[in-house]
């Protein structure tokens, strides 16, 4: 089959090259999904089970790539609750091989149906990010109806479901971003707008939650608009700084069926939609993942037609 690889951490990803691999086997408990689509974060050339197993020993050349869209061509021994030809979505273990290629095996745990009203493309753009912030606010953040929330990069791919989905559970948004991503973050449903190029974060006044996913000092200084009882939510690794009568949390997603079918069904009925920004094919994918200009949105790859 046709697989994306990469060999070297310091390359990132004008590292990755195109080239021919087995087929995968299921293992026990593992569906191998022949992939329509797949969706990939710059940062996992970053983490360390791209390029070690669990047992930190060296698996390159690995193929990168967590978010997959496609449908079930084998079972393993032991796999139930899923059908061979049932299309499907889900996140693949990051310590395996993963989803930019043709096929990939995956613990069926980790995904969930997807509808035939919803294309791969867009099944393929919502496991990490969705996900994400689906934890980030209702698993670890404890959103509630008519709380304020802080949504860093509210214009990209994690923000913009940070945005959506707190919107729809009743609480008042104030995204962050750039200059450039004022209107993407106020269409996808922030109330307010801090450009960080521009404005004093510090003029947004206190909030109940914060979801981070920048880090930094911008993490340091969001952590002194927490309230008392507040939040500070990120995925930018440990908080440098704690909330001074709050809590902050730092996590890494994980997949989650229920969750999954959740978002699904908000995408099927129009409450949220995906902020993809290109698409590309396989034989394509290296130069859409170096792109010469900011690509605005989520890049997924077209792995069939």
């Amino acid at each position: 089959m046709k697989a994306i690889v990469v060999t070297d951490e310091a390359a990132g990803t004008a590292g990755m090259t195109l080239v021919e691999r087995p087929e995968p086997e299921p293992a026990t408990n593992d569906v191998v999904v022949q992939v329509h689509a797949s969706g990939f974060t710059p940062g996992e050339l970053t983490w360390p089970g791209t390029w070690t197993d669990r047992l930190g020993r060296d698996r390159t050349p690995s193929i990168p790539g967590h978010e997959v869209a496609g449908v079930v061509t084998a079972l393993g021994y032991g796999t139930k609750g899923l059908s061979v030809g049932q299309r499907v979505f889900g996140l693949a273990d990051w310590a395996r091989d993963g989803t930019l290629a043709e096929y990939v095996a995956i613990e069926a745990r980790n995904v969930a149906p997807l509808p035939g009203d919803v294309d791969f493309t867009v099944g393929a753009s919502l496991p990490i990010s969705g996900l994400t912030a689906w934890q980030g606010l209702f698993v670890h953040g404890r959103s509630e109806v008519g709380q304020s929330v802080l949504v860093h990069g509210a214009a990209g791919g994690v923000g913009s479901m940070v945005t959506q989905l707190a919107r729809e559970a009743g609480a008042y948004v104030i995204g962050t971003g750039r200059t450039a991503d004022r209107q993407i973050a106020l269409d996808f449903g922030a109330q307010e707008f801090v450009d960080l190029e521009n404005d004093a974060l510090e003029d947004v006044g206190g909030v109940d939650l914060v979801f981070d996913v920048i880090g930094g000092d911008i993490g340091k200084r969001s952590a002194g608009l927490v309230r008392a009882g507040g939040m500070l939510v990120t995925i930018a690794g440990p908080p440098e700084a704690q909330p001074a009568d709050g809590l902050a949390v730092d996590f890494v997603v994980e997949a989650d069926r229920a969750q999954l079918g959740e978002i699904v069904q908000r995408v099927r009925d129009g409450r949220l939609r995906a902020n993809i920004g290109n698409i590309a094919t396989l034989d394509d994918a290296v130069a859409a993942f170096n792109p010469t200009e900011r690509i605005k949105g989520k890049t997924i790859i077209r792995v069939r037609p």
